[in-house]
């Protein structure tokens, strides 16, 4: 895709902060039961902050390797995404993942992993960074994830993070405090019910919610998602997508737009967490309809402003 068709960062409002996202950049090679698509652009970071790029300063913290494609760093920096936070090993070669997506779409099988460089990550946070207000801390382990709340002189105002069902398996202790750290824990269904044992997602919501984190987001993929805080209870549909073509990064893209939101009106109020979570839908409703980022990198903020507008119109009586 050419530069002149990635939409131009901002303008971001007067008061909008800085965002930070945490997590993986990678090459990725996807098949699904219609098409298959290989050395792609993937990784929870790079879906996530280029979703945030659409609603404030984007910064992002990584590590690839010396294989990773100029064309992939000169398309996260068309977004304005801030990298002097992504280290290159040119010794090193880039994190790696190959998935299949079964009949359907009906769950996901990973054919190979390599770690690469990123089994040594270690997040520093640049001096640059360290005024930060918002952070999302992509499906990292748990102890990397607190690392970085660790590196902070001060504490983030805001902290997202986001997990992953390995995690839950192998580092339940280390997730658990991670929990009690942060502002926002936002997990699939499945994962939720791995970690509380509820069935029922409300019930799960408000069990996660006594485990730390002041607000919870249960992703429930085509069906919505579901929004549990202090103040009250929030459920949203699904945008209504009629071209699936590869989930791969939704539930990042999800994240990092709705930390985004929040970052471009320096709220965290209920009512601001709703409208980060409608505007997290529409943006993870793009990354659907193409493999790797390149539908929601082509999109731009006035075709998530539409799709806002209609999910707001779909749950209006």
């Amino acid at each position: 895709m050419s530069a002149s068709r990635t939409p131009s960062p901002g303008p971001y409002p007067r008061n909008a902060r800085a965002a930070l996202i945490v997590g993986s950049v990678a090459i990725d090679s996807v098949a699904t039961p219609a098409a298959e698509r290989k050395n792609i652009l993937g990784g929870a970071a790079s879906y996530a902050s280029i979703a945030a790029s659409y609603f404030a300063p984007t910064r992002l913290l990584g590590i690839v390797g010396g294989d990773f494609p100029p064309a992939f760093l000169r398309r996260l920096r068309r977004h304005g995404i801030d990298l002097t936070g992504l280290r290159i090993d040119p010794a090193g070669r880039t994190f790696y993942w190959s998935g299949r997506y079964r009949e359907n779409f009906e769950g996901r099988d990973t054919l190979e992993v390599q770690l690469n460089v990123y089994e040594k990550f270690s997040p520093e946070i640049p001096p640059a960074y360290r005024d930060t207000d918002f952070v999302m801390l992509g499906a990292i382990q748990p102890a990397l994830q607190a690392a970085v709340i660790d590196g902070f002189a001060r504490r983030p105002r805001y902290i997202v993070a986001d997990t992953f069902d390995l995690w839950i398996h192998t580092s339940r202790p280390e997730l658990e405090a991670l929990l009690k750290r942060i502002d926002l824990f936002v997990i699939n269904e499945e994962e939720s019910l791995l970690l509380t044992g509820e069935r029922n997602p409300v019930l799960a919501g408000r069990k996660l919610r006594k485990m730390g984190p002041r607000s919870v987001v249960i992703k429930k993929g085509a069906h919505g998602s579901l929004l549990f805080h202090r103040d009250g209870y929030f459920a949203i549909s699904s945008y209504p997508v009629t071209r699936l073509v590869d989930p791969t990064g939704a539930g990042d893209s999800y994240a990092g737009a709705l930390t985004g939101y929040l970052a471009s009106v320096n709220r965290t109020d209920f009512a601001a967490l709703k409208q980060a979570v409608v505007y997290a839908t529409a943006a993870s409703s793009l990354t659907v309809e193409s493999f790797s980022v390149d539908r929601l990198s082509a999109a731009g903020r006035k075709t998530i402003n539409a799709r806002y507008a209609a999910l707001r119109e779909i749950t209006r009586f």
